[in-house]
């Protein structure tokens, strides 16, 4: 009977450490678990259309927890430490509000005057990324903290001023083509609840030693989770490309060149604001990564009339990817070690 207990214990903490050894090993080689997953949900999605529409309704749920999973790793005490980090608070400020709508207005103009285009672009490009950002600032060596902390806040200012943006850039007709709730709503489920969640969490874990194991672990969940967000996301919107791929594959240069002039704006930025080297790349990656997934909702509640503008949203998705691959070679050429 001892030796089944021994033996039991034993296999446990066997599979223990694969499990942990799994997931040293997924973030180790983060980069390349997300271009599989995006792989293999294109893949899925040409094979499998009929899954799109089922797989959409997956995309606010996947979103949620990878965000609560994120909003759990800020504690509450380090968003008011953020905002007491001036110098870096304001230049992810001014990259992200101040210099990127100039970027896109230049982008802009050689859209084709097409409104599901024109919208899609506007939506994930002048909304900054809060995910997988953290993660390649990181393996380039910016100041992941302190992007994670101002997470928030980021994601409230992108939020009260995508519209006023759109307006500046769509006109009066606004009201015809973006209804209000849509963004009211992923305010509140992607936002607002995953937000408190993860705070109620915190505050659970600071009483209880239990719950904080527990907290620690979704920690290791990140990687895992944006990688089916990934496949999810690219999986349920190829179907939806069909004969459009042509029309689409025109914002493909405009996403280039956006990340190309962000690579040198950023670089600017955190000169003119005389960051610190980690910082500074955090600026960086700030400035040149968009929130493709958390606006893909609202690209998927806008009118059939501009249904192509969420297979829009995607494509900036793919392309961002492959341009994180290089930023990470590269912004540390940009940016050396003082």
């Amino acid at each position: 009977m001892l030796m089944a207990v021994r033996r039991a214990e034993y296999e446990d903490r066997a599979l223990a450490q694969q499990s942990r050894g799994l997931v040293a090993g997924m973030q180790r080689h983060q980069v390349v678990v997300y271009v599989a997953a995006i792989a293999l949900g294109v893949l899925l999605g040409w094979t499998v259309p009929g899954a799109g529409s089922g797989l959409e309704q997956a995309i606010n749920p996947v979103l949620g927890a990878l965000l609560y999973v994120t909003f759990l790793q800020v504690p509450a005490r380090e968003l008011a430490h953020s905002l007491r980090d001036g110098r870096f608070l304001a230049a992810t400020l001014v990259v992200n509000f101040l210099v990127v709508p100039v970027v896109v207005a230049a982008i802009f103009a050689f859209l084709p005057d097409d409104r599901a285009i024109q919208v899609g672009v506007l939506l994930v490009l002048l909304t900054p990324c809060v995910d997988y950002v953290i993660v390649f600032s990181g393996l380039a060596g910016g100041s992941s903290q302190r992007l994670l902390a101002a997470t928030p806040l980021l994601l409230l200012v992108q939020m009260l001023l995508l519209p006023l943006f759109l307006l500046i850039f769509l006109g009066p007709g606004l009201a015809e083509v973006v209804e209000v709730g849509p963004f009211l709503h992923a305010f509140l489920v992607l936002i607002v609840i995953p937000l408190a969640l993860a705070w109620g969490t915190q505050a659970w874990a600071a009483r209880q030693r239990a719950v904080t194991a527990v907290v620690e672990a979704f920690g290791t969940a990140m990687v895992p989770l944006m990688a089916v967000t990934l496949l999810v996301v690219v999986a349920s919107q190829v179907p939806k490309l069909g004969g459009n791929v042509v029309r689409v594959a025109v914002v493909v240069p405009g996403y280039v060149v956006f990340l190309i002039a962000m690579a040198f704006a950023g670089l600017a930025v955190a000169r003119a604001f005389g960051l610190d080297t980690g910082p500074g790349r955090a600026v960086v990656f700030t400035g040149a990564t968009r929130n493709s997934l958390v606006v893909l909702p609202l690209a998927l509640a806008l009118p059939d009339a501009l249904g192509l503008a969420a297979a829009v949203v995607v494509t900036q998705t793919l392309v961002e990817v492959v341009g994180m691959v290089l930023y990470v070679r590269l912004v540390p050429e940009l940016l050396p070690d003082r």
